[in-house]
């Protein structure tokens, strides 16, 4: 029985975070797998842990911290999620995007996702950071939609457009941030599976052949309530591994929250970048 998260129960737990904070944020950042510390510096920061937050859905994973940090990062008042949960945690897509409605009920005008991911597309390496174009919804094509069940009406339309999931104007400032900090940004489309099996070779040669340029266990369900609800969105993958198309190499969790030491810098600088743009 797939759980369906109620506009009572997204309203409570708004109400949760409010009564926690007095900072009205406008921008919601995730922070994906080894990318946490970002979350340390934000000023003035009211920290929540999910547990204490009613109908929250709780992180299990390691490199996940598991709290809300709200306060104001670059003169911004920002909403970050420090560690996110994910469909294969065995929560319903209604539990795991519960956030971002929550984001939307406290009038949040933004989102920036971030997540860790295995680079498909043979240019990229270890430690690269990519700019999401746009989204494949391998979990959603396959019956997993976030937005399956009752629609609530008052968040978004029954059959939301997802022709512009990724905001433009948003990826421009990105554009522009990296480029005069010279960090080098590639760009492409991200591939979200349900996970937690790493993909086989014949997995990420299928990916590629069908355009994805990396792929991840996260963000375009996110991704697509966000837009359901009229979120802005800037999406930014770090890039923790080289896709594996032969089977001559074995991934692991361990390289992915490793690469993050690596990744996080970059991230933080375009992040910081855009919010300074904005």
């Amino acid at each position: 029985m797939t759980t369906f998260i109620t506009l009572a129960q997204i309203d409570q737990a708004a109400d949760a975070v409010r009564s926690h904070t007095s900072h009205k944020p406008r921008i919601g950042i995730i922070l994906g797998s080894g990318l946490n510390s970002m979350a340390e510096s934000v000023k003035n920061a009211d920290i929540i842990p999910y547990g204490d937050l009613p109908h929250w859905p709780v992180s299990t994973v390691h490199g996940h911290s598991g709290r809300l940090v709200i306060g104001e990062l670059e003169g911004q008042p920002v909403f970050v999620m420090q560690g996110r949960v994910h469909f294969y945690e065995g929560y319903s897509m209604s539990q795991v995007t519960l956030p971002v409605r929550v984001m939307l009920r406290l009038g949040l005008e933004m989102m920036f996702v971030t997540n860790a991911a295995g680079g498909v597309n043979p240019d990229f390496e270890p430690g690269d950071v990519m700019l999401i174009t746009d989204n494949l919804n391998m979990m959603g094509m396959t019956g997993a939609n976030p937005l399956m069940g009752p629609n609530i009406d008052e968040l978004g339309p029954r059959f939301p457009d997802m022709s512009q999931a990724y905001d433009r104007e948003l990826m421009s400032m990105a554009r522009q941030v990296a480029k005069s900090g010279n960090i080098v940004l590639r760009e492409g489309v991200y591939c979200g599976l349900s996970g937690p099996s790493f993909e086989s070779p014949a997995d990420l040669r299928f990916l590629r052949m069908v355009g994805a340029d990396a792929v991840g266990m996260s963000t375009v369900p996110e991704v697509i309530v966000a837009r359901h609800g009229g979120l802005r969105v800037l999406g930014i993958s770090g890039v923790s591994n080289k896709a594996n198309l032969d089977g001559s190499t074995i991934t692991t969790h361990e390289e992915v929250m490793e690469a993050g030491k690596v990744i996080t810098p970059k991230i933080e600088s375009i992040l910081r970048g855009v919010l300074r743009s904005l």
